[in-house]
């Protein structure tokens, strides 16, 4: 409904904007930085059932309101460096008016009574349209959802102002006016060509500086060196790849959000830029669909899932790419794909399934972890009980996952409940692929992939690694990636000069390198940018 499922470290599933905030902070967000309803409607009946109430009648207020306090005032307390954070960002989420959000904006107005309104800032964020016909902007929509807003109790410090365009200050002026706040704190968000164009777009409209003085926090100058040298990168590429997601949510990109933003930020890294090819798994069931789908991109992602539609899709997807030396890299289940292609049409184990898709396949190369069979027969929850949050790994020293990550021992977020049958190891190894990354006891297989002077870059883990990139800081295995596919479109379109003799076709500017074809011939590649 609204996108991806992202895991934190210590294994909540949240709503995808905790990886936002992970990503613009740069830091790591626990389970309980994301609340629900449900979460809080659970806990609040727990507790009657358990009598803290002391028989009184449960109500939306004060208990609900105040368990959705209690859970804003925890975020204040110290992490585990033992350091309490300055400031604790709130945001609710929904339209003002929705009846969803009613118990978390009164919530919203008694910590403001709570902690007093010198130490509390509210910040609204609205929509003002552009209207072609009559080629204005309209503030009517504005005006309204601050009145609704302060109908509730809530009278906003600051209003941020989406639109497609420039607002002028006339029409500021008067939502000013209107609203009831300062001049300087209407904001104009306009539509940028990037999203980390938007903190420099809300610090030239004075916000941060604003927010600091109302609620009297030490005033520093912003360096922008980091930011800056990403923007750059951002906008200033000097190569291009394009690579194929293939997935079956496609349609709804929020789905891979994570994994568009690690392939990104992999490319930020090589001072590239990354056009992701959204491609339904579905039409690469057969070997021309494959082709057909797959024709002219420089790598290819198989992220995540559940379930069997699609599958073959990314079955066939994998075979193309790996025959014909495309870059690729798998995800979760796509790890699980990569095995059972690998053990159909390399170790010659034609009926390879998986447990999940098949439950009486002969060959199940990716079984229910024990641990999980109960769970998966339904005599359990299922709901959360998946192998969750970060997990250690240690790699094989020289491999592809080991050179990329410059270390043998990593840490990776989880979220599964198949593994890859130890059964199937030695057979799979006699047919060529690698067992690059095991739990620390050995036991789970974490990452896979195939020799170097097989396959440039055939690369999958079973964990989400997407989840842990940051656009100032790419992720090892994405940016290693990247490489590759820069490497591989650099081969391909590699120019020569053709002279008037026959036999004497000489390259152009290029570095051998490792890149297999589908008949096996190495061509030379060009220096991957970056």
């Amino acid at each position: 409904q609204h996108g991806e499922v992202f895991v934190t470290e210590d294994g909540a599933e949240t709503d995808l904007d905790i990886g936002h905030y992970e990503r613009f902070l740069d830091t790591d967000l626990v389970g309980s930085a994301n609340v629900t309803t449900g979460q809080v409607y659970s806990t609040v009946i727990a507790k009657e059932r358990r009598g803290e109430y002391l028989g009184d009648t449960v109500q939306v207020i004060p208990h609900i309101t105040n368990e959705i306090k209690a859970r804003i005032r925890a975020m204040a307390a110290p992490g585990p460096d033992g350091l309490a954070p300055h400031v604790v960002i709130t945001e609710i989420g929904g339209t003002v008016g929705d009846i969803e959000s009613l118990p978390f904006l009164e919530a919203a107005r008694q910590v403001r009574h709570d902690v007093g309104r010198d130490n509390c800032f509210v910040l609204h964020v609205s929509l003002v349209p552009y209207l072609a016909p009559s080629g204005e902007l309209k503030t009517k929509p504005t005006q309204h959802s601050v009145a609704a807003l302060r109908s509730i109790g809530i009278t906003p410090d600051a209003v941020v102002c989406r639109s497609d365009r420039e607002i002028p200050e006339n029409v500021k002026n008067k939502i000013s006016l209107m609203c009831d706040v300062d001049p300087e704190a209407v904001v104009s968000a306009t539509d940028a060509s990037s999203i980390y164009e938007i903190p420099k777009v809300l610090h030239s409209e004075g916000l941060d500086a604003y927010v600091v003085r109302r609620l009297g926090l030490p005033f520093r100058d912003v360096d922008w060196t980091v930011w800056g040298d990403l923007l750059d990168r951002v906008h200033h590429p000097r190569a291009e790849v394009t690579v194929a997601l293939v997935g079956k949510y496609v349609d709804l990109p929020d789905a891979y959000l994570s994994v568009s933003e690690a392939l990104r930020a992999g490319a930020f890294s090589h001072r590239a830029k990354v056009a992701i090819k959204w491609v339904p798994s579905d039409s690469c069931e057969t070997p021309t669909g494959a082709a057909t789908a797959l024709a002219g991109v420089d790598g290819v992602v198989i992220p995540g899932g559940f379930g069997i539609r699609g599958i073959e899709g990314k079955l066939g997807a994998v075979r193309h790419a790996r025959e014909r030396g495309i870059p690729i890299i798998g995800l979760c289940l796509g790890l699980q794909c990569m095995v059972i292609e690998a053990a159909r049409h390399l170790a010659g184990i034609e009926g390879a399934n998986s447990a999940e898709f098949d439950d009486s396949t002969p060959d199940p190369v990716i079984a229910t972890m024990a641990d999980q069979v109960d769970i998966v027969a339904g005599n359990a929850d299922l709901g959360g009980s998946m192998r969750l949050g970060a997990y250690p790994a240690t790699l094989v020293a020289g491999s592809i996952v080991a050179d990329a990550y410059g270390t043998t021992t990593v840490s990776e977020r989880h979220r599964h409940r198949y593994e890859v049958n130890n059964a199937y190891r030695e057979r799979l190894e006699a047919a060529g692929l690698v067992i690059s990354g095991t739990s620390p006891d050995g036991r789970l297989v974490e990452f896979i992939e195939l020799p170097r002077d097989v396959h440039p870059f055939f690369a999958a883990t079973q964990a989400h690694p997407e989840l842990k990139s940051r656009p100032t800081r790419a992720h090892p295995l994405f940016r290693a990636f990247i490489g590759a596919a820069l490497n591989y479109n650099a081969a391909e379109r590699l120019p020569v000069e053709i002279p008037d003799e026959p036999g004497e076709i000489e390259a152009i500017d290029a570095i051998p390198a490792r890149h297999p074809t589908g008949n096996g011939v190495v061509v030379g590649a060009a220096a991957a940018a970056g």
